[in-house]
C-alpha cells in the first residue's frame, strides 16, 4: 500500500520572506515529502508588497524545488491545512519571547482542528535577530541588508524604497546605461546559511 504523504504547511505574511524562513522551509523539506509556503492574505498589519508580489518573490526563491509549493490563503490556518490535505503547522520559534504566543496559537489551532499538530523548529543563534519587520525597517533607511533575504527579494527591497541595485563593481550604483540596474532573477543560493526566523 501507497504511504501516505506527508504534508506540512509553513503560514505567515512573508512581508518578505527572509533568509531565516529560508532556511526553516529547507529544514522542513528534510522531515517533510512537501512544504506548502502559505501565504496569508489576512493580517492586521498593512503590508509593504501586496499578497501577489509575495506570493511571486518566494516561488521565485523556491523555483526548481519540487518539494515546495507557494499559496496564498485567507482565513483560518488549520482549514487551509485540511484543504490541502497536510496534517502539521511548521512554526519557527527564535527566542522565549516568542513562545507564550505560539504556545496559545498552537492549543488554539488544536482546540479547532484536533487532527493537525503544530510542529516547531528552534532558530539557529545567526537568525535570533532577523524579522521581517526589521529588515524592512533597515531597507527602508538605505541600510545593507544583504544576506538577510535572498538576493532576488534584496533587489525588491531596493527597488521598492528607490535605492540602486546592484553596486557595480566599482563601487558606483548605475549600469552601463547610467540607469539603475535592478536584477530579480539574480541568484539566491543559500545553502550556506543556517536556520529559521519568524514568520511575519
Amino acid at each position: 500500500m501507497e504511504q501516505e504523504k506527508k504534508i506540512a504547511i509553513y503560514p505567515g505574511t512573508f512581508d518578505p520572506l527572509t533568509s531565516g524562513h529560508v532556511s526553516l522551509i529547507r529544514r522542513g523539506c528534510a522531515i517533510f515529502d512537501q512544504v506548502i509556503v502559505a501565504v496569508a492574505n489576512d493580517t492586521p498589519k498593512t503590508p509593504l508588497f501586496t499578497i501577489e508580489e509575495r506570493v511571486a518573490m518566494a516561488s521565485e526563491v523556491f523555483r526548481g524545488n519540487a518539494q515546495v509549493r507557494v499559496q496564498s490563503f485567507s482565513g483560518l490556518t488549520v482549514d487551509f491545512a485540511d484543504e490541502v490535505g497536510a496534517k502539521v503547522v511548521l512554526r519557527g520559534l527564535r527566542a522565549v519571547s516568542d513562545f507564550e504566543y505560539e504556545f496559545q496559537l498552537a492549543l488554539l489551532n488544536r482546540k479547532l482542528k484536533r487532527h493537525i499538530q503544530t510542529v516547531f523548529l528552534m532558530t539557529d543563534y545567526q537568525w535570533l535577530y532577523i524579522s521581517s519587520t526589521v529588515v524592512k525597517a533597515s531597507a527602508k533607511l538605505g541600510g545593507d541588508i544583504k544576506g538577510l533575504v535572498p538576493d532576488s527579494i534584496y533587489a525588491r527591497l531596493r527597488e521598492k524604497f528607490g535605492f540602486p541595485y546592484p553596486l557595480a563593481s566599482d563601487g558606483s550604483t548605475t549600469n552601463d546605461n547610467g540607469e539603475w540596474a535592478v536584477d530579480i532573477h539574480a541568484d539566491q543560493d543559500l545553502a550556506g546559511f543556517a536556520e529559521d526566523g519568524e514568520e511575519e
